[in-house]
């Protein structure tokens, strides 16, 4: 194994399991610096961005904020101008999800840890760690795939035609035809049409797997638009990227991990 001074960060809600995973890459990689151990998602953000690893282990399954989560936000904050930290998820998650895992993140070791997988996933890690030497910026594959997989739709079910909003006593039934964009706000999600503006209390992961795919864009982890009325988007000096909706005032952001859908042809 590479005697190369990468540092890491392990994110994971069971301490032992934690532990356990630090002590086989001490083994397996002696020259890696674990540099936290967090044990759940808003933890694993923070740190992140305090420590600045290089490799970054993140379990799934995690309370207050879950690793796919995590993940978008780490890269959405991640400096532009700086090589972006390798991500490998640590997951229980059936096979159908880890194809997903796998086109999106640098690798991933399913649960429990295996040294013989472990073993292989260091050395893939060791050698692009090795090739982005001297580079100064490396994309990774967009998250936006992990995504879908966190909420992959129940088989049969029809995409969703009208969304219901509940206002007081009154259920408000808001075509899916009528919706400019949806965004995240706290526990609820905001559904904005031409106007007015509603809240829900369903997640937008779950409302992601019955919206039609061709109808909605994401462009963050929070935000969902209506495609054909992207009309712009706008590049800041500063890497930032920003785009309007024909007949809206507002700019939404788009997060770097989803930057790559807006490139010239």
């Amino acid at each position: 194994m590479s005697h190369s001074p990468a540092t890491a960060l392990i994110a994971e809600d069971e301490p032992v399991l934690a532990r356990g995973l630090a002590k086989m890459l001490g083994k397996i990689w002696p020259a890696l610096q674990i540099k936290a151990i967090v044990h759940d998602g808003e933890e694993a953000a923070l740190a992140v961005k305090q420590q600045r690893p290089d490799v970054i282990f993140l379990d799934i399954q995690m309370p207050v904020l879950n690793g796919l989560d995590a993940a978008e936000r780490i890269v959405d904050n991640w400096p532009m101008d700086a090589a972006l930290p390798l991500i490998v998820f640590v997951t229980a998650f059936d096979r159908f999800a880890v194809d997903a895992f796998e086109r999106s993140a640098v690798d991933y070791v399913l649960k429990p840890v295996e040294t013989q997988r472990l073993e292989k996933t260091c050395e893939r890690l060791a050698a692009r760690l090795k090739e982005r030497q001297g580079q100064d910026a490396m994309a990774v594959a967009p998250l936006q795939a992990l995504r879908h997989a966190a909420g992959t739709p129940q088989a049969g079910l029809p995409p969703l035609t009208i969304i219901q909003a509940g206002i007081g006593s009154t259920v408000h039934m808001v075509p899916v035809a009528d919706i400019h964009y949806f965004e995240a706000d706290d526990k609820y999600v905001r559904v904005i049409t031409q106007d007015r503006e509603l809240l829900i209390r369903t997640p937008l992961r779950d409302l992601m797997p019955r919206l039609d795919a061709q109808a909605f864009t994401q462009i963050h982890r929070g935000t969902l638009v209506r495609t054909t009325l992207i009309d712009k988007v706008i590049r800041e000096d500063t890497g930032r990227i920003f785009l309007h909706l024909r007949g809206r005032d507002e700019r939404l952001s788009v997060s770097r991990s989803y930057a790559h859908l807006f490139k010239p042809m």
